[in-house]
């Protein structure tokens, strides 16, 4: 039996390279199958697992990560699928293809490049799962805003404004439940419900990917979300040999995918079926499963996970607090991404109705006390089409300026910003000594500001208005120094050194 490549026979550097190869369609493959390839570059050797993808087809994908000549050589326990060889070349990247995404330095990330990446996320939980056209909107909308990242789910979500089902679901369906929202997650309101949880539908991940190329294709990261709470058909509380097979089976599908990050859990702590060995396991499975070690997390809703364990590559944190970030920092010495710290918007839930000026403050306080923020949108809609969890179109007023805080961040040391201390009182600053430093007034309203820049350099100022997006020029400044302001809050002041 002859292997398909589905791919050609040249791949770019980060790119998808596609083995396929006919198989058994009888009994259960996805139980009864076992398939791997060894992909090899000169001394190195990688192992990869496959998959079954439906209809007698076995899939292996693999991202090469160094320009030249690959081979691989198929291993399995089925005969036909066992001994295949061959061979591609990895040849230059395309323009905007810089890699994914790893942890730079201490707090701060970039590209397999070296490009910078500075993460201006957004969440949009089962955006994927809406049909064609409300999918195609938000990849448009996505298209024209500032985002870089989002997060979404591999399940469907049980939540109010969710009563919706899917198109399809990822396990056969062997009876239909309610889809009413009843206020609760409970196990009592799954009943009705019953999947066939030893076997995968592959079309629907195969709608998963071509989710995750779409974000691709337009520069952003796909936070794929792989466990959640918000279940009324029991994804949530499978068994432990059904959780493992289904991370397994994901990572498989997805791991070649550049622009991959994984989640381990959207608010894991409330969780109720999962313990604290059960998350430790989860990661330890993406962890050796990912020959390209994507970005590893987990997001929480009251309690921490502890992020200083050697499987998480940095933190995912739930707060509306974000005085805290420098805190949590020092704490653990991994970057911070606030993925959820509110959402703009006007529902009853008081996480999802504060103002676009307040969202817009929380990302310049996140910054400034040196780390990411994530945006969120939850306005009523008559279709409940609320940006959270469908997609679709923005409503509010806080992405542009999220828009001009990127500018502004990509215009910043390459390393990142920072906390600095002892260059004002009582107000935050980041940035790069000797060389950037951003001071953000918050709700005070200062009309000067007392700075100490070191002497004998010169610094050029910017004062910025953070929600009127504008830039004002002035003095350039050395030393100890009083700095005027505008004496209005939400504004920020900029210190470039002028190179002599």
């Amino acid at each position: 039996m002859e292997n398909r490549v589905t791919a050609d026979h040249q791949t770019e550097q980060w790119g998808v390279f596609e083995l396929a190869l006919d198989g058994i369609a009888e009994g259960n493959p996805f139980l009864e199958v076992r398939l791997a390839a060894h992909f090899s570059n000169k001394h190195r050797t990688i192992e990869v697992d496959g998959f079954y993808d439906g209809d007698g087809v076995y899939r292996v994908r693999f991202m090469p990560d160094v320009l030249g000549e690959w081979r691989y050589r198929t291993q399995s326990n089925r005969r036909e699928l066992d001994g295949h060889e061959g061979g591609f070349t990895c040849v230059a990247p395309r323009a905007g293809n810089h890699g994914p995404v790893r942890v730079a330095n201490t707090y701060h990330f970039a590209y397999a490049d070296g490009t910078p990446y500075k993460q201006i996320g957004t969440t949009c939980y089962v955006w994927n799962l809406q049909g064609a056209e409300l999918e195609a909107q938000t990849v448009a909308t996505l298209a024209q805003a500032p985002f870089n990242k989002v997060r979404f789910c591999v399940f469907p979500k049980h939540y109010r404004y969710n009563e919706n089902e899917p198109e399809q679901y990822p396990f056969p369906c062997l009876a239909k439940g309610s889809s009413q929202w009843l206020g609760s997650n409970k196990s009592e309101i799954r009943q009705g419900w019953r999947f066939d949880f030893d076997r995968f539908t592959p079309a629907y991940f195969q709608h998963l990917e071509t989710c995750v190329a779409s974000l691709g294709e337009i520069g952003i990261e796909a936070d794929i979300i792989l466990f959640h709470p918000y279940d009324r058909w029991g994804f949530s509380t499978m068994s432990a040999e059904q959780d493992d097979r289904y991370l397994r089976y994901v990572v498989a599908r997805l791991t070649a995918y550049r622009n991959v990050w994984w989640s381990m859990a959207n608010e894991y702590d409330l969780m109720d079926s999962k313990s604290m060995a059960d998350w430790d396991r989860f990661f330890r499975i993406v962890q050796e499963s990912d020959p390209n070690q994507h970005l590893r997390s987990i997001h929480n809703w009251r309690e921490f996970y502890d992020h200083s364990k050697p499987w998480v590559t940095h933190q995912s944190i739930q707060r509306p607090d974000l005085t805290q970030v420098s805190l949590w920092r020092s704490q653990v010495r991994k970057p911070i991404v606030v993925d959820e710290c509110c959402y703009e918007g006007d529902i009853p839930m008081g996480w999802g109705n504060i103002s676009a000026r307040e969202m817009v403050h929380r990302f310049w306080l996140g910054t400034v006390h040196g780390g990411y923020v994530g945006h969120g949108e939850t306005y009523l809609h008559p279709h409940d089409i609320l940006w959270w969890s469908k997609g679709g179109l923005l409503h509010g007023e806080s992405a542009p300026r999220i828009a001009f805080l990127r500018a502004l961040l990509e215009d910043s040391p390459a390393t990142g910003v920072d906390p600095i201390a002892g260059v004002v009182n009582a107000l935050p600053c980041a940035g790069k000594t000797d060389e950037f430093y951003l001071i953000y007034t918050g709700v005070s309203q200062p009309a000067l500001l007392e700075i100490s820049l070191p002497e004998g350099e010169q610094y050029q100022a910017e004062v910025i208005d953070t929600w009127g997006m504008r830039v004002t020029q002035g003095n350039r400044y050395s030393g100890r120094v009083d700095i005027p302001m505008p004496g209005k809050a939400y504004h920020a002041l900029l210190l470039r050194r002028v190179q002599p």
